[in-house]
């Protein structure tokens, strides 16, 4: 196992039972996995959510000692030891949680019994050599970003394919709280040693049952350098969902929904 460090991870938790261990992406923080992965659960008893903040991200401190992506990993890894000990769980990842997930998921494969991955970045780690579509809005609405103030605006329409006051008021609640926090400094330092030592599908197959979700509109990871990644999968099911970008889960909720629904079905059907 890693190295301890001296990073206690912010968390939020609800509910009990199984554990499902929620990573969020660069630079948000534990609300945007909060806000997508609640009203999965609230028709579900029986699973404990545990929504921990990144270092340099939301509450969670970013230190000196912090300054790669293995030492991001390595915080998660102590948290996992201190809140779940040898329990098994389900590990959710988006984006650069994704990335951070599926090395979780490497080095724990007895204890991680399911991964669901949401625009998770794809064998391309560095953005210059992702394959990804060019930015495209496909159901704008100008009047909506001309009455919204100027910052908030142009980071909603910096990602957003579907632009309507419900998906606005999401960013604003789940996303844009976490931008509004970061530690940038830190995350400068992090950024610089951002590719993990070791490469997440470099040991055996992960053979449970998993979920890689994309958005065809995604121009930030794509979707095609996910779909490199389902030999490692074997259990996978790939989505590719249309009219959604790189914050799918608030620009197709319903699909998200049944999805992740769908997936929490076939790790209970595990045993």
């Amino acid at each position: 196992m890693p190295r301890r460090t001296s990073v206690t991870l912010n968390a939020v938790e609800h509910g009990t039972g199984v554990p499902v261990l929620a990573l969020h992406g660069w630079t948000p923080d534990h609300r945007l996995m909060l806000g997508c992965l609640e009203p999965v659960f609230a028709g579900r008893a029986g699973y404990r959510r545990l929504y921990p903040d990144l270092p340099g991200m939301g509450a969670s401190p970013a230190p000196p000692e912090i300054a790669s992506s293995d030492d991001v990993l390595a915080t998660v890894q102590d948290f996992v030891d201190d809140t779940l000990g040898d329990t098994p769980f389900l590990l959710v990842g988006e984006s650069y949680g994704g990335y951070l997930a599926r090395a979780l998921a490497r080095s724990r494969p007895a204890q991680v019994r399911g991964l669901a991955l949401i625009c998770p970045i794809g064998t391309a780690v560095e953005n210059a050599e992702r394959r990804v579509p060019p930015p495209q809005v496909l159901r704008p609405d100008p009047d909506l970003l001309a009455a919204t103030d100027a910052r908030a605006a142009a980071e909603f329409a910096d990602m957003a394919v579907v632009q309507t006051p419900e998906t606005l008021r999401r960013f604003r609640e789940e996303i844009l709280v976490g931008l509004d926090v970061a530690d940038t400094a830190a995350m400068a330092r992090i950024r610089q040693r951002w590719t993990l030592s070791e490469a997440p599908e470099g040991g055996e197959p992960f053979a449970r049952p998993t979920l890689i979700l994309t958005g065809r509109q995604d121009h930030a990871t794509g979707y095609l350098d996910q779909f490199a990644l389902l030999p490692h999968y074997p259990r996978a099911t790939f989505a590719v969902l249309d009219v959604a970008g790189h914050n799918l889960q608030i620009e197709q909720p319903a699909l998200f929904d049944a999805l992740m629904g769908e997936w929490l079905d076939r790790v209970a059907a595990e045993g």
